[in-house]
Formats: structure tokens, C-alpha cells, sequence
């Protein structure tokens, strides 16, 4: 028996490679920063577990809210639509055979498909919502998920760049320690997205690579030029 596969739990990836993605390298940019800067190693640890914290919850805090305004706006064009074919169910049922034709229906076919939908309002709501708005009804409890996802993937992320920081006398000894981790940590997971989202995993994990090189670099170039 054939058997299909397809990718599964998108959401819990994309939060994850989210937070992963910023939380390597956010803190790796602060740190190299500080570095350059030639502040003293403690500082540079103590700066960055606060931004972690503060990273973490601001991103935790984004991903909820994008999960919460997707049912919220999801409610909204339910309601809509099932005004819509209260007041207007001749007009929503030429949207109904527009969508069919759309898809190679023809129009003696088209005509039964729509008496028999329209016969059940829930139904007849629910495909619009699919193939007229391209909806998917969100599941209410994504938005604390994807806030915790987010925000746990974020210092598990934050905390790879910042670790040399605390075993090392030197700030500029540990800039490249956490240089060589974390360009390394970069590689591997812009190789683990690319091959998990079936994109070129090489390329995809260079570029992942040198967007964490060029944020750091810049980072610690600014903080030179100004001290």
C-alpha cells in the first residue's frame, strides 16, 4: 500500500529554528561587540545572560502573539463569512462556482457540487474559508506552545556563543573560542534546516554562517571604532 510522506509538525520546527537562528546569533554579535570594546569577561557574561533573558522573553512574547492574532483573526472572518452567505448566499454561491471552474470543474458538475454544499451551512462556510481565503482554522493552543518553543530554542541558541565567555581570563581569548563554536554551531544547523526544509544543505548552511559572521563582525568593528 502507498504510503505518502509529508512533512510534519511545521510549526514546531519553524518555532524552533526560529529561536535557535536569533539565539545564536544575537548573543554572539552582543559578545563580539563587547569584546571589541575590551571590556572584561565577567562584563561580557553578565551583559549577555541578560540579554538572553531578555532576548528570550521578547521573542517568546512575539511568537505568542502572532499565534493569538491568527485565531483572533480567523474568528473574525468566520463570523464574516457566515454573515455573508445569510445576506448575500446568491453572490457567495457564484463564488462557490468560480472557485470550482478555478479548478477545472465543469459547469453541469459545478451546479450539483453547489446544491449539495450549500446545503449545510458549516460546511459550505468551511470551504470558503479554505478556498476562497485560504484559511486554516489555527489551533488556540499554538501561541503558548510557539511562545515556550521560541523561547527556550532562544537560550539554548544564546548560550553556545556566551559559554566560552566563563572559562576564559580575557575577553579577547574568549571572543575566540566563541568565534570558533559558534561559526561551527551555525554550520551545523543551517545544514539541519536546509536538509530538514529539503533545500541545498550546503549553501543553505553558508549562508546561515556568514549572516552570524557579518552581525558579529559588524558588531565588534563598531565597538572598536567607538572606544
Amino acid at each position: 500500500m502507498h504510503q505518502e510522506k509529508h512533512f510534519q509538525s511545521s510549526d514546531l520546527i519553524r518555532d524552533i529554528i526560529i529561536g535557535v537562528a536569533d539565539g545564536l546569533t544575537v548573543p554572539f554579535a552582543l559578545a563580539a561587540g563587547l569584546s571589541g570594546a575590551a571590556v572584561a569577561s565577567n562584563l561580557v557574561t553578565t551583559a549577555g545572560v541578560a540579554e538572553i533573558a531578555a532576548g528570550s522573553i521578547a521573542m517568546g512574547l512575539g511568537g505568542y502573539l502572532a499565534g493569538a492574532t491568527a485565531v483572533q483573526h480567523y474568528a473574525s472572518e468566520l463570523r464574516r463569512e457566515y454573515e455573508e452567505i445569510e445576506e448575500i448566499p446568491e453572490m457567495e454561491k457564484r463564488e462557490v462556482v468560480e472557485i470550482l471552474t478555478a479548478y477545472g470543474v465543469g459547469a453541469s458538475s459545478c451546479h450539483l457540487v453547489v446544491e449539495d454544499l450549500t446545503k449545510d451551512k458549516d460546511k459550505w462556510v468551511n470551504f470558503m474559508m479554505r478556498f476562497e481565503l485560504g484559511l486554516e482554522e489555527p489551533d488556540k493552543s499554538q501561541a503558548a506552545r510557539s511562545a515556550l518553543t521560541i523561547g527556550f530554542s532562544y537560550i539554548v541558541g544564546g548560550l553556545i556563543p556566551l559559554a566560552p565567555y566563563f572559562f576564559t581570563q580575557s575577553s579577547e581569548q574568549g571572543l575566540l573560542i566563541s568565534a570558533a563554536v559558534t561559526v561551527v554551531s551555525l554550520f551545523l544547523f543551517g545544514a539541519l534546516k536546509s536538509r530538514v526544509m529539503q533545500q541545498p544543505v550546503v549553501a543553505g548552511a553558508m549562508k546561515v554562517v556568514m549572516i552570524g559572521i557579518l552581525a558579529a563582525a559588524a558588531a565588534f568593528g563598531i565597538a572598536k571604532l567607538i572606544s
